[in-house]
């Protein structure tokens, strides 16, 4: 690793955690959470957070038939209409360079969810994608990472 953030951030750090515990706080179920981490670390290509959300995912419960078909989720049966909507909604906040965010997307999404529901889906990829970016920049080593029982924690990246 490049730069240990955690030591030399501690406080932004911790703002950042902050944004984690109010979204899994916020009543969003933890399965579609992971999902939503995983296909923005799979879109982004951070290998640490790929490795990270697969494995808490997978302790959570997830099969591996969805973990693994998640790049392809619109091709396969496997996601609710709830799962799908956040899946798109993921994919266009994390690649704003495609036209920014379609009405048609977010008209999918606020059929799924409730206004309090979309922003912390809204957080939650923010947070994702910056998770992604520390990593990346600062070459977290995939592999290292082993899931723990506080869930704050063990989806901070």
């Amino acid at each position: 690793m490049r730069i240990d953030v955690t030591k030399v951030a501690p406080e932004a750090l911790n703002a950042m955690l902050g944004v984690e515990k109010a979204v899994h706080a916020s009543g969003l179920e933890e399965s579609l959470l992971d999902l939503i981490k995983l296909r923005a670390s799979q879109i982004n290509g951070c290998a640490y957070c790929i490795d990270m959300h697969t494995k808490d995912a997978r302790a959570r419960g997830e099969t591996e038939q969805r973990i693994y078909e998640l790049d392809a989720w619109r091709e396969t049966p496997f996601y609710s209409a709830r799962e799908r909507a956040a899946l798109a909604w993921t994919e266009v906040v994390t690649v704003l360079t495609n036209g920014h965010v379609p009405d048609d997307v977010y008209e999918e999404a606020r059929t799924a969810f409730s206004d309090r529901e979309l922003a912390f889906i809204t957080l939650a990829i923010a947070a994702i994608n910056s998770w992604n970016r520390l990593a990346i920049a600062f070459r977290a080593e995939p592999g290292t990472y082993q899931p723990q029982h506080d869930p704050i924690k063990a989806n901070a990246a």
